[in-house]
């Protein structure tokens, strides 16, 4: 993962992940065919988990919100300021250049990820915690401040540090409504 992030994916050589690894660059071909599909067990070891939780939340005996917000918690908590968050800015960063790389990551990550959410908003919509039906469709603005988090982290937080977890909340109050404190 390191070389991966440090090069980025067009700059990263088998044998600088040989080197960094202490094997023979040959002991890499017995796992892998190729740079693309180490990759590819890079992303599922490093990210998937973090999105299959989402799909593995509990039966929702609070509200939509709550579940959201724990797991939005635990995403921006495991992947914002995290070797994760760098592996995800890679995939945004080099995805146009490597189709076949972004399209992975689409198969393997987004699409499980808006399916799940796209669930938790349309399980709202029925329950009467969301409002705008339409939302179903868009699960993508439902995420935007996770993207922008990772992005914002890399690019800008040194001059203007981003408090991802009130961002958030903000955006839930816009979604769900502000959230009243007893």
């Amino acid at each position: 993962m390191e070389e991966f992030i440090v090069r980025g994916f067009a700059a990263t050589r088998l044998d600088d992940i040989a080197k960094r690894a202490g094997v023979a660059k040959g002991t890499i071909y017995l796992h892998f065919k190729d740079k693309e599909s180490m990759f590819e067990e890079l992303v599922r070891t490093v990210i998937v988990p973090v999105v299959a939780r989402l799909n593995a939340l509990p039966p929702p005996t609070g509200s939509v919100r709550d579940l959201i917000e724990t797991f939005a918690g635990n995403f921006l908590k495991e992947v914002i300021g995290t070797r994760r968050g760098d592996l995800v800015r890679l995939i945004v960063a080099e995805g146009p250049r490597f189709p076949a790389v972004a399209d992975f990551y689409y198969r393997e990550v987004v699409s499980r990820g808006m399916a799940g959410m796209r669930a938790l908003i349309e399980l709202g919509i029925a329950r009467g915690e969301i409002r705008e039906r339409d939302l179903a469709h868009y699960p993508q603005i439902l995420v935007a401040p996770a993207m922008i988090a990772v992005i914002w982290q890399s690019l800008f937080a040194r001059h203007a540090p981003l408090d991802a977890q009130d961002m958030l909340r903000v955006h839930l109050d816009l979604i769900f409504g502000e959230r009243r404190t007893t």
